[in-house]
């Protein structure tokens, strides 16, 4: 029983990561309504800042924490005037190519600066582990369980109580309305790409104090599985970001303990197919009728 117990929370704690992902996805596809699979190396970007900021220029750890969000936030901004912006109106087909290029482009740009070895990097969270009954939890997973929380609510404030959200809900909704009625689109689609790249950015502090080791290709799986997610849960959805990640990260602990840990993302990526086949739209999806 403590066996499965540490397994579930093995699970939450990979999967609250997907779930600081896979909101990105959800957040852009939402609002801007593309999909940006350079996401998820915004998450090697943020490892290497950090490692960048710590390691060599000896940055006291929280100005670090604070400085690699703000890199992130301003990367994704770039990303979107530069590669994004000026297909607002291509067919999706050239955006999603854009997109898988700009992925491409920011990892070439890893591999020349820090090369394809991998770094070791300590981790920055230095808490004791929890002994609850029979059960362990690490000091890795109290922080990620926090900081997801915290995310999360803050998120769903910012969306509900602010004017900012408002005017993203607006233009999720009505690019065309939501400018007549006097809502700066652009500034709200940058606004929604700094957030998602700045929810990347924590992901990719908690993945490396999780693993230790940076390289290049460090967002690549991670991104894709986010991706997954953010399917599972329903595109568009910020709950169902959540419970996409969270459910995604508990199958894959128990696919791995439990199954195989060589299957195990082929269970994952059937388990999506499942769901789609019986729900097309995502867990907490919506059904859109769209004129043609």
């Amino acid at each position: 029983m403590g066996s499965i117990l540490e397994q579930l929370i093995n699970g939450l704690r990979s999967g609250s990561i997907y779930a600081l992902i896979a909101l990105g996805y959800t957040m852009v596809y939402g609002i801007a309504k593309m999909i940006n699979f350079a996401h998820g190396d915004i998450i090697m970007v943020g490892a290497y800042a950090l490692y960048v900021l710590v390691a060599l220029l000896n940055v006291p750890v929280i100005a670090a924490v604070i400085l690699t969000i703000i890199i992130c936030g301003v990367l994704g901004i770039i990303i979107e005037k530069v590669a994004y912006k000026p297909l607002r109106k291509a067919p999706a087909l050239s955006v999603l190519i854009t997109a898988i290029g700009m992925s491409f482009f920011l990892q070439s740009v890893a591999l020349l600066i820090f090369k394809p070895n991998p770094i070791a990097f300590k981790s920055i969270i230095k808490i004791n582990s929890v002994r609850i009954g029979g059960i362990t939890i690490s000091g890795i997973s109290l922080v990620t369980f926090i900081i997801t929380f915290i995310c999360m609510i803050g998120l769903t404030y910012f969306i509900n109580k602010t004017k900012t959200g408002s005017a993203m809900k607006a233009v999720s909704e009505d690019k065309a309305a939501a400018e007549l009625m006097g809502i700066n689109v652009n500034r709200t689609i940058s606004i929604t790409f700094a957030i998602g790249s700045a929810l990347a950015a924590v992901a990719g502090i908690l993945f490396v104090c999780q693993y230790q080791s940076i390289q290049p290709t460090l967002g690549a799986l991670p991104g894709i599985k986010a991706f997954v997610a953010a399917v599972l849960g329903g595109i568009g959805s910020i709950p169902g970001a959540m419970i996409g990640g969270l459910a995604l990260g508990l199958i894959e602990s128990i696919s791995k303990a439990y199954i195989s840990s060589q299957l195990s993302d082929a269970i994952v990526f059937g388990v999506l197919v499942v769901v789609l086949l019986v729900k097309p739209s995502g867990l907490l999806g919506k059904n859109r009728i769209e004129k043609v």
